[in-house]
């Protein structure tokens, strides 16, 4: 089995930001030259997450409703009491999870017609790291 690690760093303006990573994924999955296998995409992160959908503005504007609908931003968690400010990033990053696992065949990202690869920031401004696997032959 073959292997290809590459280490991407995102540095979001805003404190909470989705940024489309589908084209770095792909490319990735192209350098390595393998054929069959998958490629794991993980935010290194706690306070960030990584997820397949629609890059569509509507469903993009739905998902931070819902996400701060089920974690608003501004309640007292206790993690406050920490000194911290982002306990509803720490859950929103539970909801959506921190990594995909996504299929490579005949050498290309093997995505559905609509799905895109997304890095979702919940504690951004600040630099932050993925790591991205690809793993086959």
């Amino acid at each position: 089995m073959k292997t290809l690690t590459e280490y991407l760093s995102v540095h979001t303006r805003e404190r909470r930001e989705l940024v489309r990573i589908t084209d770095t994924v792909a490319e990735l999955v192209r350098k390595s030259g393998i054929q069959e296998g998958m490629v794991l995409v993980s935010a290194m992160h706690i306070t960030a997450g990584v997820f397949v959908n629609d890059d569509e503005s509507g469903l993009h504007e739905d998902i931070w409703e819902w996400l701060q609908h089920l974690a608003p931003q501004g309640p007292d968690y206790r993690h406050h009491r920490t000194g911290e400010d982002n306990g509803d990033a720490h859950l929103k990053s539970l909801l959506i999870h921190h990594q995909v696992i996504l299929p490579v065949t005949a050498g290309k990202l093997d995505l559905g017609p609509w799905q895109q690869v997304f890095y979702a920031e919940f504690d951004g401004q600040r630099r932050k790291r993925l790591v991205i696997k690809v793993m086959g032959e």
